[in-house]
């Protein structure tokens, strides 16, 4: 009498009744076992008949002890050895084959697929995707497009009467019914279409059936008799990057799968995953470091921080907190830092219009790293590091006024701070919007550098920093190394027992 969900939760206690006068024949010993009927081995698991093995299952075990059945131990965490440990719960780690005949001593996952073929079994894969509630009381699903004759008798709506829409005049009351069913619309609409005492159904479908396959209507969400055309479908599908809560990942994205496997098997589409890269974002804290819940009263408002910082500062802070995946406190006073660095980009506006054709620095170099940095970081959703690298880039802008420099900087921060980006833009009296120029590229010729600081060390530890040539040889290193008046300090007079070289980083002495 008991339902699936109570026979399978884990904490409850197992019950069962011995199936007297009839026995099973153990394929691998010929000996004969007793049958039980238990509420926790399901009938829709496999043939619904388990070979119990209480000293390696955690539900078997507890159903053993419960009705003193014997546990005998068959996989040894220690082998070879003359006992194996007493048994106070199930052993459910690896080991070798012990009171298993010519088995043991093998190991237990070799002997999975030994026993098998000694038997004449044949492997089965279960799969625990679970019947899909579909139907739902309440109004906000879609629809289930389904009418009932006067006799009861369902039927499904015609083609030619779909999409089968909501109605407006639902009354929202708590009746322990749909809200549908009151709604006088719809039986009017029901009744006009197939006839007096006709009915529709008022449930609506779970809001995991349109969750399942938006992306494809996203791909073509004009398209009054398709889904999605076929030319549609292969511009813009899959999708490229999926980013989500952890806690999709068992439902919707199942079911996402689910659907698009389903719509390729039919010859809808010719790909097979729906989403080629899947990403989970932390969870952003409240500052004291608990998770924001109502309930606790720690819940930032973004209003508030629009209201007194403006978007853009609110959609760079919260990028800027940390690394995408990571949990992070939130701290409203870290938050005037962006504001900040953006009010002093707001203020290049009052400059762009005496760009220096010379200016006194050449930022060429330092233009091209920060484009190659900010489309990787941007590619790889970095975003706290490629915001780091506009902050290190727009610092540099305060020496020069070219065009280009800047031009190249709002068209990097455009995906951060879209509003402002776009106003600056036109103040420049540029044509066109921010967000649909071409992606600036960067030149790896141009980001290659001439100098560098070379470290010099005596026996692992820094003592000095000094600038070199880029493409320094180890000859001349070493040479350097040695005449260093900071590392001759340290050196004492000593004779090197070794230099260690490393190109492009580090000279190490050691004595």
């Amino acid at each position: 009498k008991k339902n699936e969900l109570e026979r399978t939760e884990v904490s409850k206690e197992k019950t069962g009744v011995e199936l007297k006068g009839v026995k099973a024949i153990n394929p691998g010993t010929k000996e004969e076992i007793p049958i039980w009927i238990a509420d926790y081995v399901l009938a829709s698991y496999g043939t619904g008949a388990i070979m119990a093995v209480p000293a390696h299952d955690e539900r078997d075990f507890e159903f053993a002890q419960k009705y003193n059945l014997p546990i005998i131990m068959v996989v040894c965490p220690h082998y070879p050895a003359k006992t194996c440990p007493v048994m106070d719960e199930a052993y459910l780690g690896e080991g070798h084959l012990v009171a298993s005949g010519k088995f043991d001593g093998m190991p237990n996952e070799k002997a999975k697929g030994e026993i098998t073929k000694a038997v004449g079994g044949t492997k089965k894969t279960n799969y625990h995707l679970r019947d899909w509630l579909v139907s739902r009381q309440r109004y906000w699903g879609a629809p289930i497009p389904i009418v009932y004759d006067p006799e009861g008798k369902p039927h499904a709506v015609p083609e030619k009467y779909l999409p089968w829409m909501l109605p407006t005049d639902a009354e929202f009351k708590p009746t322990g019914y749909s809200p549908l069913a009151d709604s006088k619309e719809f039986v009017r609409r029901t009744e006009k279409i197939f006839g007096k005492g006709w009915k529709p159904e008022v449930d609506t479908m779970d809001t995991f059936v349109c969750s399942s396959w938006y992306y494809f209507r996203f791909a073509d969400p004009a398209n009054g008799k398709e889904f999605a055309s076929k030319k549609a479908i292969q511009q813009w599908l899959p999708v490229d990057v999926y980013m989500g809560g952890a806690e999709h990942t068992v439902l919707h994205l199942m079911y996402a799968r689910f659907f698009t496997k389903v719509l390729r098997k039919l010859g809808y589409v010719d790909f097979v995953e729906p989403f080629w890269k899947l990403r989970h974002q932390g969870i952003i804290l409240a500052e004291n470091g608990q998770k924001m819940s109502k309930s606790k009263g720690n819940v930032v408002n973004p209003d508030d921080i629009i209201e007194e910082y403006g978007a853009d500062t609110l959609r760079m802070f919260e990028m800027f907190l940390g690394p995408l995946e990571d949990m992070k406190p939130w701290n409203t006073k870290s938050i005037v830092g962006l504001y900040r660095f953006l009010n002093r980009i707001w203020n290049f506006q009052f400059s762009i219009s005496n760009f220096q054709a010379n200016p006194k620095k050449d930022l060429e170099n330092l233009r091209h790293k920060t484009i190659k940095k900010v489309t990787e970081d941007i590619e790889n959703l970095r975003f706290n590091t490629a915001i780091a690298a506009l902050m290190e880039y727009s610092n540099a802008l305060g020496e020069t006024m070219n065009k280009k420099d800047v031009e190249t900087l709002l068209i990097l921060l455009a995906p951060f701070a879209p509003y402002m980006t776009e106003e600056l833009w036109q103040q420049m009296g540029n044509k066109g919007s921010v967000h649909s120029q071409k992606w600036p590229q960067h030149d790896a010729k141009k980001i290659q550098e001439t100098k560098i600081r070379l470290i010099l060390q005596v026996n692992g530890k820094v003592r000095d920093m000094v600038e070199a040539d880029a493409n320094i040889k180890e000859a001349e290193a070493r040479e350097l190394a040695l005449q260093n008046e900071k590392m001759q300090k340290w050196l004492e007079g000593k004779q090197p027992k070794k230099v260690i070289f490393v190109a492009g980083r580090l000279v190490n002495v050691v004595v």
